[in-house]
């Protein structure tokens, strides 16, 4: 039995026989060896494992990394858009502000057209007044020079026509003459200032002497001859001699006569002149033949005047007549000067005026001639 256990044991052992439960030396090898061969598989294997593994941590850190560039990226995106809105917003209001400014605008100049056309219908209509009044100007003084010339040549200052000149005839004559008319063209004091060639009515037996001041004032005036009371020469004459010889005692009456005489628009008429229609009503009289209407004195009255076109009528006594007449007269002269009619020397228009002042201070004191 020894012999054949070591037969066996010498004998490798064949599939399907048991194996020993206690391995030999030769059986702790294998194991060994196997380990090894197991080890070197196992090796490549936990490699790649570790590369999948930084991999997979590398992805992961692009991802985080991609994540928050996204999200700074939208951020910026965010706050871009929120700048472009408030743009915008803020463009939004400067159009809505533009066009309320450019309505605004549009309005204002309707209206702005709209008033310079009433204006310049306004205008347009106001020179055209100016025209006809200019015209009617034109005719009335080309009137009055047909007038003038025919009395420069029927009569003189030294030998006046009675015929052409009703103030100066006797009353019972004037009686039947159908009225005269403003004292612009009828007084003898014209007619020697509009005549070129005839010589003004000279003061004899008397001494003159220019005043330099009196005179300096009318070379001012006559350079620029004007109606306005505003300069010296005219303003002087307002005050000394226009102003007390217009003076009445019905101070209303007296200014309305003043505005007339100013303005070249008083007539005055012998009252026997005036033969009151049967059945037609007469136009408002004041005073009266026995009473004179600027004094309020009882004196009978032989010339009656109308202002303007009023149609009214005031009976005054001769005195009122002689003092409207000389004021008349003087305002005559000074617009034939300023119109060009009087063509005398600078020195001799001079002394005419200063003999209508005189004529207007001395009917002020109450000297007339007795044909008034």
């Amino acid at each position: 039995s020894q012999v054949s256990f070591e037969e066996e044991s010498q004998n490798p052992p064949t599939v399907g026989h048991w194996k020993p439960l206690m391995p030999s030396k030769g059986d702790k090898e294998e194991p060994e060896s196997g380990c090894q061969d197991a080890g070197g598989v196992h090796e490549p294997q936990s490699t790649e494992q570790l590369n999948v593994s930084r991999l997979r941590s590398s992805s992961v850190e692009i991802r985080e990394k991609g994540s928050e560039f996204l999200r700074d990226e939208l951020h910026k995106a965010q706050t871009e858009l929120k700048l472009k809105d408030k743009e915008c917003e803020r463009l939004s209001k400067v159009r809505e502000q533009l066009e309320q400014e450019l309505e605004e605008l549009t309005a204002s100049l309707f209206e702005e057209a709209h008033k310079m056309v009433r204006e310049a219908n306004t205008k347009q209509a106001a020179a055209e007044k100016q025209l006809r009044e200019a015209r009617g100007k034109i005719d009335m003084l080309q009137a009055e020079v047909t007038a003038l010339k025919t009395l420069v040549i029927t009569s003189t200052p030294s030998s006046p026509n009675r015929e052409l000149h009703p103030q100066l005839q006797s009353p019972s004559k004037a009686g039947f003459r159908k009225g005269h008319g403003r004292n612009k063209s009828t007084s003898s004091a014209m007619v020697s200032a509009a005549s070129q060639n005839v010589a003004l009515e000279p003061v004899s037996r008397e001494c003159k002497e220019v005043d330099s001041i009196l005179f300096a004032e009318f070379q001012a005036w006559k350079e620029s001859p004007t109606l306005d009371k505003s300069c010296s020469f005219l303003d002087r004459i307002y005050r000394e001699d226009v102003g007390p010889c217009l003076d009445f005692t019905k101070q209303e009456l007296s200014e309305l006569v003043r505005v007339a005489v100013e303005q070249n628009t008083l007539t005055i008429e012998p009252v026997a002149s005036q033969i009151v229609p049967v059945g037609k009503v007469a136009a408002e009289e004041c005073g009266g033949p026995k009473k004179c209407a600027l004094s309020g004195l009882p004196r009978t009255c032989k010339h009656r005047i109308m202002l303007g076109d009023s149609g009214s009528y005031y009976y005054i006594s001769p005195s009122c007549r002689a003092r409207i007449t000389a004021a008349c007269n003087f305002f005559t002269y000074i617009r034939y000067i300023q119109q060009g009619l009087v063509r005398h020397d600078v020195e001799l228009m001079y002394w005419e005026v200063m003999r209508l002042r005189r004529e207007m201070s001395l009917a002020k004191l109450g000297f007339y001639p007795s044909e008034m």
